[in-house]
């Protein structure tokens, strides 16, 4: 199998399954000549606010800007303080600062990789107006704890969901310790990941659990006017065209996408299944792995990625063993936001980060991915194991 190149993602086995009904979505919008803003996208945030569960669904040009939108919508602005992870990409930070804000990085939890409710309390200040989670693998952050906090400081919520579509909050988190209050664990259990703060926000990337063939985002709400505000921003400040009330962006959902995200949606929740059981075909071949230590398996979590920690230095070692079978793998992430040339020198020391960018390493995941590919991959990580880097 060494001469079979494996990627870390393969998109090309989903498409072929639901090949004929992406063909005729895109065959229906070229025919309508409706490409921007026509009725699939309409449709779409219909269908996904009735998934998610919740009552107002933007479609928006990229996760990116819905960042920068949701912020908006709930009047985050110049000098406001956002408490975010410093393990994420650096769209999270960038959003913040792209709408005046100003990041505040509170560090992780090493057994989930999300931010540290403790490390949240420790950085409010009196210009914090918002926290922002990032449910980072697609395994949500500690939203009781999180909720609490917020509550408690009268702050703003806004997920950053990129990675985490499709995935509920069951309130059994990996680093658990019954901290949050029972009824805000009662009140929020079984709620989707974006659902549980005053915003939520969404990547249709292509690579993404729920993905389009191009870039794609999506705001969602509960709150009138937080979604009023969103949907002006999206198409240059303006209710009625050509009179424009704020400066706004240019960031529709395309039709063509919106009509892609139509066709796959019915599938989410059986190809986030699949992604557990491959995860638990991973962890059950790397259990009790000297130097391994595998991500919790939970229903809660839908595995974007696949990510181990290697410790004792040998990530990269194992890495490059990897690449020469011809396995990809990916670090995410080699430097922590707060490390970054824009921010680098600003902040003080999150160790829990810095230890997980010399560590985390992302294997091949994707929801057709055979069993014996996965055995193939293990065997070899384990090979580079043995050896000295």
């Amino acid at each position: 199998m060494s001469q079979l190149k494996i990627p870390v993602l393969d998109l090309k086995p989903q498409y072929e399954s639901i090949k004929a009904d992406i063909q005729a979505a895109i065959n229906r919008v070229l025919e309508s000549g409706q490409f921007i803003m026509g009725p699939d996208v309409k449709l779409f945030e219909q269908e996904v606010a009735a998934y998610l569960g919740v009552k107002h669904a933007i479609g928006v040009n990229s996760g990116t800007d819905a960042l920068v939108i949701g912020l908006r919508a709930l009047g985050i602005g110049e000098g406001d303080e956002v408490i975010t992870t410093p393990f994420s990409f650096f769209a999270t930070a960038e959003s913040i600062s792209n709408v005046g804000g100003i990041p505040v990085f509170a560090d992780v939890d090493l057994r989930s990789y999300n931010i540290d409710p403790e490390a949240i309390k420790a950085k409010i200040t009196p210009r914090t107006k918002a926290i922002m989670p990032v449910h980072l693998y697609g395994q949500p952050a500690a939203m009781g704890q999180i909720m609490d906090i917020a509550r408690e400081n009268g702050l703003k919520v806004i997920e950053d969901c990129a990675q985490s579509f499709g995935a509920r909050y069951w309130g059994t988190c990996a680093s658990c310790q019954g901290l949050c209050q029972e009824n805000t664990r009662t009140a929020i259990s079984g709620k989707h990941t974006g659902t549980i703060g005053d915003v939520g926000a969404y990547s249709f990337f292509p690579s993404k659990n729920l993905g389009a063939y191009g870039d794609g985002g999506l705001v969602v709400t509960d709150n009138d006017q937080v979604a009023e505000v969103a949907r002006m921003l999206r198409v240059h400040g303006a209710k009625k065209k050509y009179h424009n009330e704020m400066f706004g962006y240019n960031s529709r959902l395309d039709t063509l996408q919106a009509a892609i995200l139509r066709v796959k949606l019915p599938y989410l929740d059986k190809w986030n299944e699949e992604r557990r059981k491959v995860a638990k075909t991973y962890n059950d071949l790397l259990a009790d792995v000297s130097g391994i230590i595998t991500p919790e398996l939970a229903d809660d979590h839908v595995f974007h990625q696949y990510t181990i920690r290697v410790t004792e230095g040998r990530r990269d070692g194992v890495r490059k063993n990897l690449a020469s079978e011809s396995i990809d793998t990916m670090v995410y992430y080699p430097v922590p936001q707060d490390k970054l040339p824009v921010y680098k020198g600003q902040y003080p020391v999150n160790p829990v980060s810095d230890l997980l960018a010399e560590q985390v390493l992302s294997l091949p995941i994707w929801t057709e991915l055979d069993w014996s590919v996965i055995h193939y991959v293990v065997d070899v990580l384990l090979t580079g194991m043995e050896r000295k880097n």
